[in-house]
């Protein structure tokens, strides 16, 4: 579990983290240029040079993982004593995330990882006791610096690693804790609720509440606008126009916060009302690049996911994700398959006669997938009723027939 804090390191420590992160930066790209040299000169063709440059290193020299990077950084220090000046543990940290994210690529199979512009945190891996005081957290070579402890650390619970994290406004230490205590896992129990995310709701739940969604980044545009027009006519490289960007970025840094912190608010929501979730599983990355990435993106569904499967967890309320495939096109009351475009927002069954909201009807598609998945019935969780469908639900079909006839 990670707790975020805000630090106040003087300005001679703050100097030298940013001197740290410059480090950090440079033994990362030069450990990603390593492997991807190495991969680079093993795909040439034997009987033919590439026209623009070629990577020429010996047959025999083996692939720089993980252990040969260690002991060769290890000897750069003889020949580069700036290399010193970083903690040996922070820069081992750096070759391991390097590790991780060619790891990461063959999961994924995409492209190359790439290289970094600027660095935005080091690790510090292990403290032998536990380095928060009195307002001060105790850290190597920084010694002591002054730190805001808005909640204290639960009892019970132990200091394995920090990570001193830069952000637009200001320094943050991401403090991991960790207790011998084994929470056990959560099983399927309670009332059963389906969400569905999209852009015209944010939410929609199966018990047919549509929470609206906020547009925290399109209504920031206007004044990111401006701010950007101001830093563009301040002169290049000066200082008048790195405070124009610090302000910029302080300004993102707000919009990601807002988002974050109404996450977690629908997810509390959530859990307040049901004792199992189900979400759909949703290719969030193929969606976000097409014509609706801004809106996507500025909605934050992955985010979102990823912070109620958290939250269920530490609330005691099962989550799980099920397949996506024909959600909207389904019927939740008989089954039957009912085509519509994303112009049709109602959902209505030629079988049964079923009208629901288009996004509401998605979500109980996905409540009646899960709940299959698990073994149990529909009527089962819903607490035994006859019927599946809620009886504000009916009095909606009736309301929807009346209107639909009298507009013919």
């Amino acid at each position: 579990m990670n707790f975020e804090y805000r630090l106040y390191p003087t300005a001679d420590q703050a100097a030298e983290m940013l001197a740290w992160l410059d480090i950090c930066k440079r033994v990362y790209n030069y450990a990603l240029a390593e492997r991807r040299d190495w991969i680079a000169s093993r795909k040439c063709r034997i009987n033919a040079c590439s026209l623009k440059h070629e990577y020429i290193i010996p047959v025999d020299t083996p692939y720089p993982d993980l252990h040969k990077q260690s002991a060769a950084l290890t000897r750069a220090k003889k020949t580069n004593p700036e290399l010193k000046i970083v903690d040996a543990q922070v820069l081992q940290q750096i070759l391991r995330q390097v590790d991780g994210a060619f790891v990461n690529m063959q999961k994924r199979g995409g492209g190359f990882p790439r290289f970094k512009k600027r660095l935005k945190s080091f690790c510090f891996p292990q403290f032998k006791t536990n380095p928060i005081g009195i307002g001060t957290i105790k850290l190597p070579h920084f010694k002591y610096v002054r730190i805001v402890m808005h909640r204290p650390i639960p009892e019970g619970f132990t200091v394995k690693q920090v990570r001193i994290v830069k952000k637009a406004s200001g320094w943050y230490a991401v403090v991991a804790i960790q207790s011998e205590v084994v929470l056990p896992t959560v099983q399927p129990h309670g009332f059963p609720i389906g969400i569905d995310v999209g852009l015209n709701h944010f939410v929609a739940t199966s018990e047919g509440e549509l929470v609206e969604r906020p547009k925290f980044f399109v209504d920031s545009q206007h004044k990111l606008k401006k701010l950007n027009r101001r830093a563009a006519k301040k002169q290049k490289g000066s200082k008048n126009q790195l405070k124009a960007f610090q302000k910029v970025a302080r300004h993102h840094e707000h919009v990601a916060n807002q988002r974050k912190q109404y996450h977690y608010a629908i997810a509390h929501k959530l859990c307040d009302q049901a004792g199992m979730l189900f979400a759909e599983s949703l290719n969030i990355k193929g969606m976000a690049s097409g014509m609706l990435a801004k809106h996507i993106l500025d909605a934050g569904w992955s985010q979102f996911l990823s912070i109620l499967a958290w939250v269920c967890k530490r609330r005691g309320v099962y989550f799980a994700k099920v397949s996506a495939y024909g959600s909207s096109q389904e019927c939740p009351e008989c089954g039957s398959e009912v085509c519509k475009d994303l112009s049709v927002r109602m959902h209505d069954c030629p079988e049964c006669d079923y009208i629901a909201h288009r996004d509401v009807a998605t979500s109980q598609v996905v409540r009646n997938r899960g709940l299959a998945a698990l073994g149990i019935g529909v009527r089962e969780a819903c607490g035994g009723n006859e019927s599946t469908r809620p009886k504000k639900q009916e009095i909606l079909n009736r309301e929807v027939r009346m209107l639909l006839a009298q507009g013919q």
